[in-house]
């Protein structure tokens, strides 16, 4: 081959190299948060098929993303949404979560929940 078509040849593998390692971003949730964050605590939370979290509030605003499942989610005053697997919540300070419940009867919930706190707040207080 001519040095011309191999550079051509080389330049176009590298460009698709290049194509295959980018790297994407995708926007899963935005928020303001209304505090000092001084601490993190991140946990993973399985909830089995067929069961509900207990009406609940967080002393501390929550962040968190579905790592495979579904939820029915629902923060007091706002109309009840189905989570999938890769979408994020925000779970406000103080305020009810209503639901946050497995979807399935079949297959388990596991979500993974960021606690931002001022202090040693507790993680979750049940309501009933």
């Amino acid at each position: 081959m001519k040095p011309f078509i191999i550079v051509i040849l080389m330049l176009n593998t590298v460009v698709m190299m290049a194509q295959q390692k980018s790297i994407s971003r995708k926007e899963l949730l935005k928020t303001a948060i209304d505090q000092k964050v001084k601490s993190t605590e991140i946990q993973e939370i399985t909830i089995a098929a067929g069961q509900s979290a207990p009406e609940h509030l967080h002393p501390c605003p929550v962040l968190g993303i579905i790592n495979s499942g579904e939820a029915v989610f629902q923060i007091e005053g706002q109309p009840k949404v189905i989570l999938h697997e890769g979408e994020a919540f925000y779970e406000p300070k103080n305020v009810k979560i209503l639901h946050f419940d497995n979807a399935s009867a079949e297959n388990k919930l596991v979500f993974t929940a960021i606690y931002l706190k001022e202090g040693n707040e507790e993680n979750i207080k049940l309501l009933k």
